[in-house]
């Protein structure tokens, strides 16, 4: 007999390779969360530079009273899927609300960020279409396509000429969807939108742009790249998620389609996965108003990401772009010089997202930050301090 868990010992070897150097880096433990950037972990009070939660609203008293009044109104959870169980009104709520701040006419709520991308790309596209997409693209872009069934087409990471190229040659039947991301979650770089859009102008396809990264970070609405570029009506479908600036869990998709929809009854991820749970719904309900009620937190979060961005810089970092944006990443030359550092500034009081292979782009090592609005002037300058200290102490090279 074949042990099933064969296939995965050189995963177990890889991780016992880990541990050797130190803490477990990909199952920390929080102990106590004290705010939107500080935690106790191991017993110390620790900067947190690798959450997500760009607008510091985990913690907002009007976004946890909305929560709790939810579960003592409507229970703890919805126990099905909207299909099965119905709709609470809160759902329909929210999805209003986020239609609106998105100034689209449709939009449809799933129960996490990933989910929203399986339940886009599968409800959108079939076996007779093609999905390109860039090479760069999340995870859970992937799944999503292999979930449609439709053909699969890379391009060259925001390459527009590389899709014009592919468009140009191609024989599809079906129909033609190409996805984007907004803000890339692993180097922080942004997709060139307006080339994309003359390719689309040349070749006719419709436009799904992944804005979990940058909804609520970007444009002067905070709807993402395409209301920063001022392309929101060439983007056909924008999907994101709750997990970020909405500081809660769950996903959505959005678009004027008339037919947007059919995708309730298109979606398996949608129509087999139990609905957000009231208190998920109401927290992001209040979070979404504090967003429209509140653009000073997205002004400071451009401030301090490019604190951080310059800070890095003099200390003579390679960084994964050359644009400011809240995720700051470090490359490192190799996996073993990377959990080294890592440990090192998890000791000193940092904690930081580990990035490797096989989840990131080019196989790269990365020491991934992710900024918060919440982050004041002394954690970000605290972060950079111990960032130089790595580097004092000859942990860093810089990869090439």
């Amino acid at each position: 007999m074949t042990d099933l868990f064969d296939k995965h010992r050189a995963i177990a070897e890889r991780h016992e390779r880990m541990l050797s150097l130190g803490v477990n880096a990909v199952s920390l433990t929080n102990d106590r969360i004290l705010s939107p950037t500080r935690a106790i972990i191991d017993g110390r009070e620790t900067v947190l530079a690798g959450t997500n939660n760009y607008m510091g609203i985990t913690f907002d008293p009007d976004c946890i009273a909305a929560g709790q009044e939810a579960m003592a109104l409507y229970g703890t959870g919805t126990t099905g899927s909207r299909i099965a169980n119905g709709s609470y009104s809160m759902h329909r709520d929210l999805e209003k609300e986020l239609a609106g701040f998105l100034n689209r006419k449709h939009c449809i709520m799933f129960t996490t960020g990933y989910q929203a991308n399986l339940g886009m790309l599968a409800g959108l596209a079939g076996p007779k279409d093609t999905i390109y997409l860039d090479a760069d693209s999340h995870s859970s872009i992937y799944d999503g396509c292999t979930l449609s069934g439709a053909k699969l087409v890379r391009f060259r990471h925001n390459d527009a000429g590389d899709l014009d190229k592919r468009l140009a040659r191609s024989e599809d039947e079906g129909g033609r969807l190409v996805v984007l991301e907004g803000i890339y979650s692993m180097l922080g770089d942004r997709a060139p939108l307006a080339e994309f859009v003359e390719v689309k102008k040349k070749h006719g396809f419709q436009l799904l742009v992944d804005e979990a990264h940058s909804f609520g970070v970007l444009g002067k609405n905070g709807r993402g790249l395409a209301d920063e570029a001022g392309l929101e009506d060439d983007v056909d479908f924008v999907v994101g998620t709750f997990s970020k600036s909405i500081g809660a869990i769950g996903g959505f998709g959005a678009g004027n389609h008339p037919l947007f929809n059919m995708l309730r009854y298109a979606s398996r991820p949608y129509m087999f996965t139990a609905s957000p749970s009231p208190a998920t719904v109401a927290t992001a309900l209040a979070a979404i108003r504090k967003l429209r009620a509140e653009p000073e937190r997205r002004e400071r979060l451009s401030v301090n990401s490019a604190r951080l961005f310059n800070g890095f810089k003099s200390l003579g970092l390679a960084l994964g772009c050359d644009s400011v944006s809240p995720i700051v990443a470090v490359h490192c030359p190799d996996e073993v010089s990377t959990i080294s550092m890592w440990n090192a500034l998890l000791t000193a009081g940092v904690y930081v997202n580990i990035a490797l292979p096989p989840g990131t782009p080019g196989k790269q090592c990365l020491l991934r930050c992710s900024v918060s609005a919440a982050h004041t002037f002394e954690e970000i300058d605290r972060i950079i301090a111990l960032f130089g200290e790595v580097v004092a102490q000859g942990l860093y090279k810089k990869a090439v």
